[in-house]
């Protein structure tokens, strides 16, 4: 009998919510197969079975969040001849015909027989007050809300609540088995801050007398004006889960990390004639266009190996330098956020192999078929917005590293050239900028320059026909 168990899906990951399962009880799952679907705060992703069998047992139903490390099901392993122990799977499994879930699932999809609290009686509020609140969401502080009275949520939804106070109990949740969606909450928010206004002018009138009445009357009548006028004009777009949990993360880096900003400008002409020599070839052959970016992945390897500070995390007190480079290449999601899946080894890589795996990382993380340990133990990032033509880009570090890489526009430009006997004219070369962010803790200007001079030198004078072959 094997064990599930929900895997460290990130080095800050504590949590995720399962929000499918692609096998139930009964039903058989080959290695590598999907088996599930978690949600974190970094990514959805989807799960394969470490081995073959037959599902004897789902422990953790859909849309409940559990802590890593947690038993989430368990697994009949096929035997020697490939068949697996079919009836003892389904014997372990017990499932019930008329729900399809586990017992464990019953018992926890069972409704509550808890009694409701018994309101106290409190005095009756005027009419407009009393409309506004039976429309409101009870307001509560947020150490109110502990973890006994928060009703089944994401971990992004559970933050949600607490940074605005909000008294899960008074929102009917409208995802799974009544279960608390960000939908829920933002409409919760909104109700709040559209109708807060209301009781405050309502409170201003009775103690102010009838003058004040009449003036608070008109201020909420201009108002609601301007409410309704601002929702005219503007589209309400909620933040999703990926962008508040991105959110969360660079401001922790920014708080950790006094970042510094260091460029160079880079000659990449001797790469772009190797790529216009071979782009028909190499785009026959691999299937995906020859791009700047494996060229400066290759020459950022062997440059850390000469400066391998920068291949590094803080740990506490201690500079952690890593002997293998495993390089972090940030994946633009159509727009909707970006996730950094981990090529390890790189060091260890030539050219072609670095864009392979580049490539196939890249098509993987919009598939959402990265497995967890492709996004996680990353050394150093590399991230790409020269793809539509910045000039330079100060990118927040992927922490615990102590460094991240932007390679930006690459445009044809005046350069001045020297040749053999000393001469200069001018030439039209490509000419682009690779920007690095560092921590000032890990070491000072003086070792990044040097960095950064190296590897212009290494993408300016390798022979990359030879590095091709």
């Amino acid at each position: 009998m094997a064990e599930i168990v929900l895997p460290q899906l990130g080095e800050t990951v504590t949590e995720g919510t399962i929000t499918r399962w692609f096998k139930q009880p009964g039903e058989f799952v080959e290695e590598n197969e999907p088996l599930y679907e978690v949600s974190t705060d970094k990514v959805d992703t989807e799960v394969p079975a470490d081995s073959a069998g037959q599902v004897a047992e789902i422990l953790v139903a859909e849309g409940e969040t559990v802590e890593v490390g947690t038993l989430l099901a368990k697994l009949h392993q096929k035997d020697a001849g490939g068949a697996g122990d079919a009836e003892g799977a389904a014997r372990d499994a017990e499932v019930t015909p008329e729900s399809g879930l586990s017992p464990p699932e019953v018992a926890r999809a069972a409704p509550s027989t808890a009694p409701e609290p018994t309101a106290q009686p409190a005095q009756a509020a005027p009419e407009p007050v009393a409309r506004a609140a039976a429309a409101t969401p009870v307001i509560s502080t947020p150490t109110a809300i502990t973890p006994a009275t928060l009703v089944p949520a994401s971990p992004v939804v559970r933050r949600l609540l607490r940074k605005h106070g909000l008294d899960p109990t008074a929102i009917q949740g409208t995802g799974p088995k009544g279960r608390i969606t960000r939908k829920d909450v933002e409409a919760a928010i909104a109700g709040v801050s559209q109708r807060g206004s209301v009781g405050s002018l309502q409170s201003e009138a009775t103690a102010g007398g009838a003058a004040a009445a009449s003036a608070a009357a008109s201020s909420a009548a201009a108002g609601d004006t301007a409410v309704a006028s601002t929702a005219l004009e503007s589209n309400i777009v909620p933040l999703s889960r990926i962008r508040l949990a991105t959110a969360e993360h660079m401001l922790r880096s920014k708080a950790t990390s006094p970042h510094v900003l260091t460029a160079v400008e880079v000659d990449f002409e001797n790469v772009e004639k190797v790529r216009q020599a071979h782009r028909a070839e190499w785009k026959q052959e691999e299937g995906f266009s020859l791009t700047y970016l494996p060229f400066i992945a290759r020459a950022v390897c062997d440059a850390l190996d000469d400066y391998p500070h920068i291949n590094a995390s803080i740990e506490g007190e201690n500079l952690l330098v890593h002997r293998s480079i495993n390089l972090a290449v940030a994946v633009d999601l159509d727009f909707q956020g970006l996730l950094a899946p981990v090529l390890r080894g790189a060091e260890d890589l030539r050219l072609r192999a670095i864009a392979r795996k580049v490539v196939d990382l890249s098509r993987r993380a919009r598939a959402k078929k990265l497995s967890p340990d492709e996004l996680t133990g990353g050394t150093f990032t590399l991230t790409n917005p020269g793809q539509w033509g910045t000039m330079m880009q100060f990118p927040i570090i992927n922490q615990p590293q102590v460094a991240i890489l932007s390679t930006d526009g690459i445009k044809r430009k005046p350069v001045v050239v020297t040749d053999a006997d000393g001469g200069e004219s001018i030439a039209i070369h490509s000419v682009g900028v690779l920007a690095l962010a560092w921590d000032h803790r890990a070491f000072d200007g003086a070792y990044v320059a040097a960095f950064l001079d190296e590897l212009r030198k290494i993408i300016q004078v390798r022979n990359w026909e030879e590095e091709l072959a």
